[in-house]
């Protein structure tokens, strides 16, 4: 088994659902989406606690099952989202209206810690930082990660998140 990446080194991955696919509830969606990321030679490193949360911007639409990732990838960035992308399509994402329900989302929050402004994939995942459904998942993966750009601490970005986010982790991942 190869050692686990430093942590300046990860790549990070949110991955996110609040409707059912031809794979079965949310959840079971996003652990089929990980094991065929591994299929297409993505190397899944860890995954954080699964995690329940109410949409944002707040609307009647279901919650969403929400977990982060590290994974390891010769991809570029570039490439690496246009895989995230294809197994979004393939998994049935059809990308209509921003903030919309939808089957499956993978974003890329996070290469190495590059910091992209200038084309994209924008690095690090322009609003990571205001989501508590990225930092609380991702605070269990990795709780000493610092945001590329800047600097913070996840308990930080954390502490400074807006009021009125509801999230919680699911119960069958209590005290794992």
């Amino acid at each position: 088994m190869p050692a686990r990446p430093p942590v300046d080194d990860l790549t990070l991955i949110g991955l996110g659902a609040n409707l059912t696919s031809s794979h079965g509830p949310p959840r079971k969606t996003l652990e089929f989406a990980l094991h065929e990321l591994e299929r297409r030679g993505v190397a899944v490193v860890a995954v954080s606690p699964w995690y329940e949360s109410a949409p944002v911007p707040a609307s009647d639409q279901p919650w969403f099952v929400n977990v982060v990732a590290s994974i390891h990838t010769e991809l570029e960035p570039e490439d690496l989202l246009a895989l995230l992308h294809d197994v979004e399509l393939a998994f049935g994402r059809v990308r209509r209206r921003r903030w919309e329900a939808r089957v499956l989302d993978l974003d890329l929050l996070d290469y190495r810690g590059q910091v992209r402004l200038d084309r994209p994939p924008l690095l690090p995942h322009p609003s990571m930082a205001e989501r508590s459904f990225v930092l609380l998942p991702l605070r269990d993966l990795a709780p000493h990660w610092r945001h590329p750009r800047s600097g913070e601490t996840v308990e930080k970005l954390i502490d400074a998140l807006p009021a009125g986010q509801q999230i919680r982790r699911m119960a069958d991942d209590m005290g794992a």
